[in-house]
């Protein structure tokens, strides 16, 4: 049978420019994980955007699993010529609007977040399992990574040393729970990690009230600290995967603000940490400024912190252009 995936048009040019290749990838990447070998090509049906692949007839399990692509705005299947829609599962836990309303100079864009999440989702152990994810980001900023997590119904984690950053993600959260009237509960506390305090904040969710009560919810931690301690914050909860967009500048500050590190120098010593708060079988995936930061150098750090990087297709090839100073892609790895 012939399936044809519509791309939804994205509102930056520039992202719409490379969202067949991405959408393609991202495809080919979710029938991997599904144990479906089928080549994914683009193609135009009334001038329209499609990716197409053949394959037998789609469980639910499958039509569900595919239903995540980040872009699909319609699945069909062609039937004499013709295509006959079919019903997309959505898997949306709260509104759409939670990781898109917050807006700021060099944010992420939420559709390329998810795309990043469904790619090292399919990398995992833990695709298409029933249970509930936890997703982090060892350099949250604002937390649009956090906030496409939980809007999918997962548990999110932050981690990131600006203080500005992190107040600005919480300050946006709690008017958005108070717009939306949605019952929760906010814990405060402080760690200590290595003779640093490290305050944090746990804030506990769900979709309905009913849920809510029943104790089916979800929570969003948020810690102000180094990166290079994300292990020791996380050790007792684990992620299942880690999903960062790194600084596209070529340098970091250190928490104690009295000296710079090169962003190789920050990798060195934030990813073996990175690694101690990831599950066995989980994925990560890290997108990055090929301009500041080579490919082969990111690949090379993953393996020695103790990864298993994915360089063979579908995972191979992300580049795509974004502006003048950043051409973007990103790396999926194994923690095996």
């Amino acid at each position: 049978m012939v399936f044809l995936f519509q791309l939804s048009p994205h509102a930056n040019i520039r992202y719409r420019e490379a969202q067949v290749k991405l959408g393609q990838s991202e495809l080919a990447c979710l029938l991997l994980g599904l144990g479906m070998h089928a080549e994914v090509t683009p193609c135009t049906v009334g001038g329209v955007p499609f990716l197409r692949f053949e394959a037998d007839a789609l469980t639910d399990q499958q039509l569900s699993a595919l239903s995540m692509h980040s872009a699909a705005l319609m699945i069909c299947e062609e039937q004499n010529g013709l295509l006959r829609p079919l019903e997309k599962v959505s898997h949306a836990y709260l509104p759409e609007d939670l990781a898109e309303v917050l807006k700021y100079k060099g944010k992420t864009s939420a559709v390329f977040t998810r795309m990043m999440m469904n790619c090292a989702l399919s990398a995992s152990d833990f695709f298409g399992k029933d249970e509930v994810l936890t997703v982090l980001d060892p350099m949250c900023g604002r937390g649009t990574t956090c906030f496409v997590a939980l809007q999918q119904g997962m548990n999110a984690a932050g981690v990131d040393i600006d203080n500005r950053d992190l107040k600005e993600c919480v300050t946006y959260f709690e008017r958005y729970l108070q717009y939306h009237r949605m019952k929760h509960k906010l814990d405060q506390s402080s760690r200590t990690v290595r003779k640093h305090a490290v305050p944090t904040a746990v804030y506990t969710i769900a979709d309905t009230k009913e849920h809510y009560r029943a104790g089916d919810t979800r929570t969003l931690s948020l810690y102000l600290g180094d990166t290079g301690w994300t292990g020791e914050l996380c050790r007792k909860s684990p992620a299942h995967l880690l999903v960062a967009d790194l600084p596209y500048g070529v340098q970091h500050a250190p928490q104690d603000g009295k000296r710079t590190e090169s962003f190789i120098q920050v990798m060195k010593r934030a990813l073996p940490q990175w690694r101690n708060a990831v599950r066995k079988g989980g994925a990560v995936a890290l997108s990055f400024n090929t301009l500041t930061l080579k490919k082969p150098d990111l690949v090379q750090l993953l393996s020695e912190a103790g990864f298993t990087p994915l360089t063979q297709a579908p995972y191979d090839d992300f580049q795509h252009f974004v502006e003048q100073a950043v051409t973007r892609d990103f790396v999926v790895a194994r923690k095996d």
